[in-house]
């Protein structure tokens, strides 16, 4: 059997969905913190089970009989992501788990000024030392989060950024789609995997894409990085939001992001999709 965590968000229940046009919904469980925000699941003939990595022992029945478990990374912003991964991964060891598969980052250092990055690396340092069969699937960064990270170009025709460097923008549909072909590879994976698009292009470079897309030119302008922070402030984002996503252009910068892997094209069977396409997706065109 492979449990799914997560399956309420985006990439958790993408990867149900290309599961379940390979295997039968008897062979999958979910875990979810409210079963009721997954009864589309429920409603395919999936198991749901209530599990919470706030609380730990919640976690050890809602992993039970696990051949394979993703664990799909916290996204709590007031919990330890890494005492919940390791609370998480604690439970897998005792529930038996087969092999886990724990969704990363390809920019995973404890050295990354982006601070998820440093729990990324925590997290896999975890499943190094817990005994058990792992996977950390170092996914690119999510594409669609250019939406936000460009600010309003459309409009303004610039992109204020405070720092700039290449990143494998990839496009998290592609993810769930080589996270499916992973867990139906019988184990073939072990250790980190690093499921990138093809190219990693600056911001710079992803200016002209833009550009290319709406017709018109779009410019970067590079802003001190406390003077992008206040901005952001002034405009409404809470200052630890601000000074998260700085560390963002800060890793970029210092070249974090900047790998590429030509596996995740060999598990899609195609090409992943490219930032052009997540700009051609953002402004409908």
């Amino acid at each position: 059997m492979i449990v799914i965590t997560g399956a309420t968000g985006a990439l958790g229940g993408a990867t149900v969905d290309h599961l379940l046009q390979h295997v039968e919904p008897g062979a999958l469980a979910v875990v979810a913190r409210d079963p009721a925000r997954a009864a589309r699941f429920t409603d395919r003939g999936v198991e749901v089970r209530r599990g919470d990595y706030a609380r730990p022992e919640s976690l050890r029945a809602a992993f039970a009989g696990a051949e394979q478990l993703v664990l799909v990374s916290s996204n709590d912003p007031t919990g330890d992501p890494v005492a919940q991964h390791r609370g998480a991964i604690e439970a897998a060891a005792q529930a038996g788990v087969g092999r886990v598969l724990y969704t990363s980052h390809q920019g995973a250092s404890a050295a990354s000024p982006f601070p998820a990055a440093r729990t990324h690396a925590a997290t896999e340092e975890l499943l190094a030392g817990s005994g058990l069969p792992w996977t950390s699937l170092r996914n690119g960064f999510y594409a669609h989060s250019l939406a936000f990270l460009l600010g309003p170009w459309r409009q303004t025709g610039r992109i204020r950024i405070p720092g700039d460097g290449p990143v494998s923008w990839t496009a998290r549909e592609d993810e769930a789609e080589g996270a499916a072909a992973v867990l139906l590879s019988a184990g073939a994976y072990d250790g980190p995997a690093t499921l990138t698009a093809a190219a990693a292009p600056t911001f710079a470079q992803v200016a002209e894409i833009a550009g290319e897309v709406a017709g018109k030119p779009v410019a970067v302008e590079l802003v001190d990085p406390e003077q992008w922070v206040a901005e952001a402030v002034a405009a409404g984002l809470p200052e630890g939001r601000a000074r998260f996503t700085l560390g963002i252009f800060q890793a970029a910068e210092q070249g974090y992001f900047a790998g590429t892997d030509p596996l995740l094209g060999r598990l899609l069977g195609r090409e992943p999709r490219s930032v052009r396409d997540a700009l051609h997706a953002a402004t409908g065109s």
